[in-house]
């Protein structure tokens, strides 16, 4: 029975808190590729006429080293950890609630099967996009103020709750905090890819392996994140463009769509311009994804081990709660015979 226990599989909650563990560590990590690739996904290219720049922040940069050089002697080490309270706070609630409803409606889909069997890859798909629109939906806003906070001038640097002040009191009004919210939703087709390659993968690499290596885990959210980041780099470029603050050029006009945004990108900077900050992308999303999922494998191991031990615990209780009122009630038989 301890063996069955053991392997019982975990409430929703506790994997989504395993996958929120996870992501926390990993993007706490890698934090500095974040603020990179942000920079460079919101920059658009100077031309020859424009005038020079009054901070490094407004400047063009060249590749991920430049930006790195560039933030650090403007704004000094902490410029590259910048908005990180807020981007922690988002990636803990997105990924809790994108793995509490993912476990969720899997489980549902699952047991409605007249045979149990692990569902196909387009279903782990469509899955995956129902957990991740219900997920963006409640979390955006906390995505809408960290990229502010990420691309603010040197001068200008605010707290999260200043940042999201400044939002509600711009022209969009409240609804400012959900700026980017069509283009995220089409967005859950990453976490899809994402997830729906990791389940493909690792029944294809490792079929009937319940629990995999750290390695193991590391490789199938590198691999499955490197393609789901590629297949999607202009979405996310457009999704930056809407959240920060408009362009110089626009005179302070915000973007209204993700597709006005790709527009401007490709008559400004032609369209190879829609894949703009991939490495950095790429780099952040592979070694995020690989922490992530090698975290929330041993996560899960953990809670399952604790959920098991809380199990026998409280059996235990149970059997010496029973055994005591069972003594008390042969105790009370003589009595009552009388």
């Amino acid at each position: 029975m301890a063996g069955k226990a053991s392997q019982a599989p975990l409430p929703p909650w506790g994997s989504a808190l395993a996958g929120a563990t996870g992501a926390v560590l990993a993007n706490a990590i890698v934090y500095p590729l974040d603020i990179v690739k942000t920079r460079l996904q919101v920059q658009v290219k100077r031309k020859s006429t424009d005038a020079e720049p009054s901070t490094i922040n407004d400047a063009h940069y060249t590749s991920s080293l430049d930006a790195i050089k560039k933030i650090v002697e403007d704004e000094g080490l902490t410029g590259l950890y910048s908005g990180i309270h807020g981007s922690l706070l988002g990636v803990t609630s997105t990924n809790f609630a994108y793995f509490y409803w993912y476990s969720v409606v899997r489980s549902l889909y699952i047991s409605s099967q007249t045979i149990p069997s692990p569902p196909g890859a387009a279903i782990e798909l469509s899955l995956g996009a129902v957990a991740g629109a219900v997920a963006q939906i409640f979390t955006i806003p906390v995505s809408v103020v960290t990229t502010r906070q990420q691309t603010q001038p040197k001068g200008d640097k605010k707290g999260l709750l200043d940042t999201g002040r400044e939002v509600i009191h711009s022209d969009d009004g409240w609804p400012g905090l959900w700026r980017g919210l069509k283009a995220s939703l089409v967005l859950v087709v990453n976490p899809a890819i994402t997830y729906g390659a990791y389940q493909r993968l690792r029944e294809i690499l490792f079929p009937g392996k319940t629990n995999l290596r750290p390695w193991e885990s590391f490789f199938l959210g590198a691999a499955s994140k490197a393609l789901a980041t590629v297949m999607t780099q202009p979405l996310i470029v457009a999704k930056v463009g809407l959240q920060s603050r408009p362009p110089p050029a626009r005179q302070g006009k915000p973007f209204k769509s993700f597709i006005e945004v790709m527009s401007y990108i490709v008559e400004h900077e032609g369209p190879l311009a829609l894949f703009k900050g991939l490495a950095p992308q790429i780099t952040k999303g592979i070694l995020v994804q690989g922490l992530l999922m090698m975290t929330k494998e041993r996560m899960e191991i953990l809670f399952i081990v604790l959920f098991a031990y809380v199990r026998r615990l409280r059996k235990t209780q149970l059997q010496k709660a029973a055994a005591a009122a069972t003594a008390q009630a042969t105790k009370a038989l003589p009595i009552l015979s009388k």
